[in-house]
């Protein structure tokens, strides 16, 4: 085995972008380029083989990351100028649905690669993974790719990027030339021009600036050192005093304020037509982080979870984070991080977030997409998979000589549910090991069963996100799955405050049943974090302390189902401020009823209201069709926010969840097949009244419906 790579030579980037960007793409050169492939494949391949890291069936087909891969591979500079680094690189999803792939993904990398598309710059999606990166504060390269493009514009997607995402963007290079005329990237850094020759583009010519950039290429160092002059004191010393500033000088500068999330290096290239990859690969090294250089905090379990610095050290006790989970043919691989410490084959490893549960670790890997190498331990800064250790995804693990628990990563609420059940009844117990299997894999998949009429529910982030699991259904487990119409996650909520005043008296044989309350329930700011809010304003004593956490729970039972159509109420402050016991007939279960029924009274005079899921659509097609697709928006109760046209126009609009269904085959229809577009959630809004009502009288009649049976 080759001996191993020190941390400080360890980069763990993740390449992240809006849906068609080329992160994919990207990453196959990346792989072939450190000699990790041999041949390059494209996404949509003639060759029917795929991309490296597309390694399910699904991904192959459709053109499409579902899952995110891990990989590894070593580089040693575009002139074998450094010593070998160990590059672990993931490859995320950009489609909106399998958004916390990216989530996962980035919880656990020390730097990430932006993709953005030169023709498109900044779109929905960008917008979302960059929200993740600021979450994680993770340094980040913007990589502006498909510069051979028709529209490609270098300048505009750097603009874009200081506009719509708040960065302090630095162009370091300067593309010679633009689509089709697109021949090379000077480094404004060192004033040298790059060519990519050879049908891969693996030999890699440098040359003099030519003539006609030479003016060009001298503004822009000279941008480069006043903007990054901006954001580094160190540098802006120099610059003040008019020192000599050398290559090393810039380079340690951007890398500084990178690394401090005060500037986005800005580079270019195109990563199907082999120019540039090579150079981001250097500034990977140049400009992310190493482990070491990266903040890591954890829960101390054994002092009211007071923070503890985690540090990236193989000699310390063992601390690492289970962030992923995969079945293969032989078993469940679960992807590991590990921060701290060293841990080994055959070691056995105690997990903090599941009360100290302890495990064996048989074998670990590192992984290549689906392929995999066995080694027999991993140290801090490591990303490997161990196999036959059940966890969860965001679960912590320690030696047992910590208890301590890293920070989970930020789970999405799902907007759309549908109900499912199997064909043929003979497939039942696969569909439990299918559904129970998914749940471990995607916290966003949430599988329940309906209370009222024993469906099996499953939730996700979108159609296509529950679409691709029913598909895996049929393929991994043999098991055809129906479906019922998808349901939109309504909420219920309040418009106006309304006061609580109940007395809950009963009386039996021995002790009865009493208890009063009064309070309010008022609606929440706009801008709450929380749905729902306690305020315990009990003062005297009018209300032992002991059944003040009663109040809360019936509250809480209250607001579990609105009475308009039964989902949950949001956006709502419920208060006890005065009430009355007694000390024979007062207890926990006397007090929560009280609030039970002291809330739903105060709800019906509250001002109840629904609110259905707005998501923001972002649409691409062809400028011909611009007026149907803006009409298939005011069709659907959509608002547009913003329409940029050009060779194809992009509109930005936001349309209620319980409107898209369907739109997919509407938009393609319209447009020949040629309208693309992509959806998140966005917020909550008030459902029109007419709507409102009508969905109250179905509710109603439905349960009039269940109470006769």
């Amino acid at each position: 085995m080759a001996a191993r790579i020190p941390i400080d030579r360890i980069r763990n980037i993740g390449i992240s972008a809006h849906i068609d960007s080329g992160k994919t793409t990207l990453t196959e050169r990346i792989l072939f380029y450190t000699g990790r492939i041999h041949k390059i494949h494209e996404v949509r391949g003639k060759d029917g083989v795929g991309a490296k890291m597309d390694s399910m069936d699904l991904e192959r087909e459709k053109g499409i990351t579902i899952q995110s891969a891990a990989t590894y591979c070593v580089w040693q500079g575009s002139q074998n100028q450094f010593e070998p680094i160990n590059v672990n690189i993931i490859d995320t999803p950009g489609h909106v649905d399998f958004t916390i792939e990216v989530e996962r993904a980035l919880r656990v990398l020390d730097g990430a690669i932006l993709v953005l598309d030169s023709g498109k710059g900044v779109q929905s999606q960008s917008i979302t993974v960059d929200k993740q990166m600021k979450r994680y504060h993770v340094p980040r390269i913007a990589f502006v790719n498909k510069m051979d493009n028709p529209g490609a514009n270098y300048e505009r997607v750097a603009d874009m990027l200081k506009e719509k995402l708040g960065h302090h963007p630095v162009k370091i290079q300067v593309p010679m030339g633009a689509e089709s005329e697109f021949k090379g990237i000077i480094d404004a850094i060192t004033q040298q021009a790059y060519y990519f020759d050879g049908p891969d583009g693996n030999d890699i010519r440098i040359e003099p600036v030519p003539a006609e950039f030479a003016d060009l290429a001298k503004s822009a160092r000279e941008r480069i050192i006043s903007d990054v002059a901006d954001v580094d004191d160190e540098l802006a010393e120099k610059f003040l005093g008019e020192q000599e500033i050398s290559v090393d000088d810039i380079r340690a500068a951007i890398r500084r304020a990178t690394l401090a999330l005060k500037m986005t290096p800005v580079m270019c290239g195109s990563a199907i037509k082999n120019k540039g990859v090579q150079l981001l690969l250097d500034a990977v090294v140049h400009f992310l982080p190493r482990p070491t250089e990266v903040l890591n905090e954890a829960h101390d379990q054994t002092k009211g979870e007071e923070k503890v610095v985690v540090e990236s050290d193989p000699t310390k006790p063992f601390i690492g984070l289970a962030f992923k989970l995969q079945q293969d043919k032989y078993g469940q691989l679960t992807y590991f991080r590990v921060y701290q410490g060293t841990v080994s084959s055959g070691d056995t490893i105690f997990n903090t977030s599941n009360e100290m549960r302890k495990v064996r670790v048989p074998r670990m890997f590192r992984m290549h997409s689906e392929d995999r190498e066995e080694i027999p331990s991993a140290e801090a800064g490591d990303i490997v998979a161990f196999y036959g250790v059940e966890a969860s995804s965001g679960e912590t693990f320690t030696d047992g000589k910590m208890n301590v628990t890293l920070t989970s990563m930020h789970v999405p609420a799902a907007v759309i549910s549908l109900a499912v059940a199997p064909k043929d009844r003979s497939t039942e117990v696969n569909f439990s090991k299918a559904l129970n299997r998914f749940t471990k894999e995607d916290p966003t998949f949430r599988v329940h069963q309906d209370e009222e009429s024993q469906q099996t529910i499953i939730s996700g982030m979108g159609e296509l996100h529950l679409d691709i699991y029913m598909e895996r259904m049929r393929r991994e487990y043999n098991c055809d799955v129906i479906a019922g119409k998808p349901q939109v996650a309504y909420r219920e909520s309040i418009t106006k405050r309304a006061e609580i005043n109940y007395t809950h008296k009963k009386q039996t044989g021995g002790s009865g049943q009493f208890a009063k309350i009064l309070g309010y329930i008022e609606p929440l700011p706009s801008d709450a974090v929380e749905a729902y809010e306690f305020v315990d304003d009990i003062a005297g004593g009018a209300i032992p302390r002991e059944f003040i956490s009663s109040c809360d729970k019936g509250f809480r039972e209250g607001v579990r189902k609105g009475t308009l159509i039964g989902f949950p109420v949001v956006g709502i402050r419920c208060a006890v401020n005065d009430g009355a016991a007694h000390a024979v007939d007062s207890s926990e279960m006397a007090f929560k009823t009280a609030a039970i029924m002291g809330f739903r009274e105060a709800y019906a005079k509250a001002g109840p209201t629904i609110l259905e899921p707005i998501m923001k659509v972002e649409i691409d097609a062809p400028s011909e069709f611009q007026g149907t697709v803006v009409g298939q928006v005011n069709q659907r109760r959509g608002v547009i926010q913003d329409t940029v046209s050009g060779d194809s126009v992009n509109i930005t609009c936001e349309v209620p969840l319980n409107a898209m269904f369907g739109y997919s085959t509407d938009l393609r229809s319209a447009t020949q097949g040629k309208g693309t577009f992509t959806m998140e959630f966005a917020r909550y809004a008030v459902v029109p009244r007419q709507e409102q009502d009508e969905m109250t009288k179905k509710y109603r009649e439905t349960l009039a419906a269940e109470a006769k049976k």
